[in-house]
């Protein structure tokens, strides 16, 4: 490459754009240390056992260690997708996580816009802090919560159910309900925190589209139809495609506190029975597999939506 008459090769632009780089980093040295922790975290914590992930192709024993371990290729994945168990797993899974996608990703949005239009600041204040205490409720506390209220015995809801006359169901024991309950509870305990990003994103909202639509006659619905959405759909895309990215990856904490023997039909998850197999029933390879394939399915699920979002609305992650 021709560079003011002269030749320069392509080494000498490289240790050029090198010495450039460390002379940046030298002069935002401050930068670069408040980002090293956050660095080094997901260096060590997520990229660093992903080294592991090789074991799902090997009949892995711990006495001989990874290195030694023979290679069986395929053979954990094949034996996961002909396994009889495999599609109730994987129906398990999707149906969760589109029915709480469906119920609780629209929450936090309409709540937001409500939020955004109350004048009165101490009730709006009073009731942003008691919609976003839940989510400081830690998950064991929370299943034990759900398990008290529900309890067949001595259960407030079902004492109050009981009250107007009617039978109440088996809720932790009943196959049909165990969704419902997961749903509903994971939507009073993070529908308000969840907030937090659209008030953000209305709060750049200018106020003078709003003057002069009250001065066209629109109404407060038409305004937050036709100036508040349309302000956080982006932020809406982005969260939709996190989301989607994360369809397969139910986490197992909650389904585990509020799992047992009578309502597994419906709560067994790809993720309990990673947790099964791997940590209970010591089949090491087997549930790395199992987990592999539901990492591999989000993160095509993610770059697919991702693509599809960025080609329709050109709002997207990358």
């Amino acid at each position: 490459m021709k560079k003011n008459g002269r030749q320069v090769s392509g080494t000498a632009m490289r240790t050029s754009g090198e010495a450039s780089l460390g002379r940046r980093m030298l002069k935002n040295w401050e930068l670069y240390l408040f980002v090293a922790p956050a660095f080094l975290y997901f260096l060590i914590f997520h990229y660093g056992p992903m080294y592991g992930i090789q074991i799902a192709f090997k009949n892995f024993t711990p006495v001989k260690g990874i290195t030694a371990s023979p290679w069986v290729g395929f053979d954990h994945f094949v034996r996961f997708f002909n396994s009889y168990y495999f599609w109730d797993l994987l129906w398990n899974t999707l149906s969760l996580s589109f029915y709480e996608l469906a119920i609780g990703f629209p929450l936090p949005i309409i709540l937001a816009l409500a939020f955004n239009e109350i004048r009165n600041g101490a009730f709006k204040k009073t009731v942003q802090t008691v919609t976003y205490a839940p989510h400081f409720i830690s998950m064991v506390v929370m299943a034990g919560m759900i398990i008290t209220f529900l309890s067949p015995s001595s259960g407030m809801i079902v004492r109050m159910i009981e009250a107007f006359g009617m039978e109440a169901p088996a809720f932790l024991t009943d196959p049909r309900w165990f969704k419902t309950i997961y749903v509903l509870s994971g939507v009073w305990q993070s529908t308000g925190w969840g907030t937090i990003i659209y008030l953000a994103a209305l709060a750049g909202v200018d106020p003078q589209l709003h003057e002069a639509a009250i001065v066209d006659g629109a109404s407060r619905f038409k305004r937050v139809l036709h100036i508040n959405l349309p302000t956080i759909v982006p932020t809406i895309t982005i969260l939709l495609i996190l989301n989607m990215g994360n369809i397969l990856g139910v986490g197992y904490e909650k389904v585990l506190l509020l799992q047992n023997p009578l309502n597994m039909e419906s709560s067994d998850v790809i993720s309990t029975f990673v947790y099964r197999s791997g940590l209970v029933s010591a089949q090491y390879s087997f549930s790395t597999a199992v987990g592999l394939f539901n990492s591999i399915v989000n993160a095509m699920l993610l770059i697919t939506v991702n693509k599809i979002a960025k080609r329709t609305s050109e709002t997207s992650l990358w």
